[in-house]
């Protein structure tokens, strides 16, 4: 298939089949035209590289151009048919979309309207066979985002088909999705892939430098203006800047935006030069624009400016079968880089981790891989090594003593060998002494002689100031 896409036209006008043909090249299209349809279609068999035909409705010969859609969808369901017809009635239509047409124009054919319906023809159609092919080959992973779940792949072959553009692309997620992998991925797989990929917050930065960090700045100025200065747009030309958190930019630079999205020129601040950039603009929100607009803090203008195409990553929560990849995945990464090769989840861990809320999505999860790779005694990561907030009242059962509270016995009233009457402080305190002199001052021991992970014992030493011989 031609990247410009490959058209046959069947018209039996001359004049028309001309006009039409030299209309569809000059834009870039691929054409072949012919008088009837038995030649046309034959041709269609042989080439099957044509993704649009476009016929007459009445045609010399034996078959006329509703016989036309219905040869050619059993030669290829997936071709795009375009009917055009001087004898148009809501009933010719119905009847030749009901045979697979998928679009119509009327005669006297205006040049511009064929070359605008022909181009989203193929366009969807091309589209179409990209997506097919995606499907097939489409993995786990896409640059750095791991996800093999049903929505996750949706967005990866969403990634794949805008990355080649220039278009603007909005990416929604909530905190913590991955709204900056994404964008760095969708450059990483565009033409723009050698050239800069530069992300600013705008939240980060205040609002009174925010436009010398956009758009740069002269000497003199401002105070404070020692020297010229590049801003993000001019640094990035060639390549992608990446605005996170668009939602806090201030009404006085959504103006400034916009008019460098609609012009892609702009004057550094204290400038008299215009300066012309060629960069692709992504942007991220975890704010609801739609809403920022009707309530007049988002500008409508810059916001469908922004949104030619829309990525919206799910979170955590809605595609808990990626779960158990992500977790792997990223202990794995830690486990190398900390040189604890061979780390794993237990099951009842990884049941644990499935089932929790995740309001913090995938950097929630990442972060308590790298603690539990820097903190868990041993190589298999079990419930009684993941925080409390992890667990449910059956994971305590299988994961005893997330508390040191001792046992009082009743008819001795004390607790464990302790005397009574003391405070629970000091209660805990020497429950846990006497645990390290048992162990020989092993931590792991005494955390599971208490009954306590390791990581409570640990902050419990530090919080009483208990010295010893301790073993790692």
């Amino acid at each position: 298939m031609s990247e410009s896409g490959h058209i046959i036209i069947i018209e039996d006008h001359e004049g028309n089949r001309a006009a039409f043909k030299r209309a569809l090249v000059k834009i870039g299209f691929k054409v072949d035209a012919f008088e009837e349809a038995e030649p046309a279609l034959e041709y269609f068999r042989q080439h099957r590289d044509v993704v649009l035909i476009i016929t007459d409705l009445m045609l010399p010969g034996g078959m006329d151009g509703l016989g036309v859609v219905k040869t050619a969808k059993e030669i290829d369901p997936e071709v795009a048919i375009l009917m055009v017809t001087a004898h148009a009635t809501v009933e010719t239509a119905v009847d030749a979309m009901k045979q697979g047409a998928n679009d119509y124009l009327t005669k006297p054919v205006n040049t511009f309207e064929l070359r605008q319906r022909a181009s989203a023809l193929v366009e969807k159609r091309m589209l179409s066979s990209r997506v097919n092919e995606l499907e097939s080959r489409l993995g786990e992973t896409f640059g750095e985002i791991v996800g093999r779940s049903k929505p996750m792949q949706a967005m990866f072959r969403q990634m794949e088909l805008v990355a080649p553009h220039r278009s603007n692309v909005l990416i929604v997620g909530d905190s913590g999705t991955g709204k900056e992998l994404v964008a760095n991925a969708i450059h990483e797989h565009s033409p723009r892939k050698d050239e800069k990929f530069l992300p600013i917050n705008c939240a980060a930065i205040p609002a009174e430098i925010l436009e010398s960090e956009l758009f740069g700045h002269e000497r003199g100025s401002f105070t404070g203006a020692s020297g010229r200065k590049l801003g993000k747009f001019e640094l990035a030309d060639k390549g992608t800047l990446f605005l996170d958190e668009i939602g806090e930019l201030p009404l006085e630079m959504q103006v400034k935006l916009l008019r460098v999205l609609e012009q892609r020129e702009f004057m550094r601040v204290g400038g008299t030069e215009t300066i012309r950039v060629d960069i692709r603009l992504l942007a991220a929100t975890n704010a609801d624009l739609e809403l920022a607009v009707q309530e007049s803090r988002f500008r409508s203008d810059l916001y469908y400016r922004l949104k030619v195409v829309t990525i919206k990553i799910p979170p955590l929560r809605e595609r808990s079968g990626d779960i158990p990849l992500l977790a792997n995945h990223f202990l794995e990464g830690f486990a190398r880089e900390n040189g604890r090769e061979g780390m794993r989840l237990s099951a009842d861990a990884m049941k644990a981790l499935v089932r929790a809320p995740w309001e913090g999505n995938v950097r929630e999860l990442r972060n308590l891989m790298e603690s539990m790779v820097v903190l868990a005694p041993g190589t298999v990561i079990g419930l009684r090594d993941l925080p409390p907030e992890f667990l449910v009242d059956e994971d305590r059962v299988a994961a005893p003593g997330r508390s040191v509270d001792p046992v009082v016995e009743p008819t001795t009233g004390t607790a464990a060998g302790i005397p009574a009457g003391l405070t629970m402080e000091e209660i805990e305190r020497r429950a846990i002494l006497q645990a390290i002199e048992a162990t020989g001052g092993n931590r792991t021991k005494a955390a599971e002689m208490l009954g306590i992970g390791l990581r409570t014992l640990q902050r419990k030493l530090k919080e009483y100031k208990l010295t010893g011989k301790l073993e790692d």
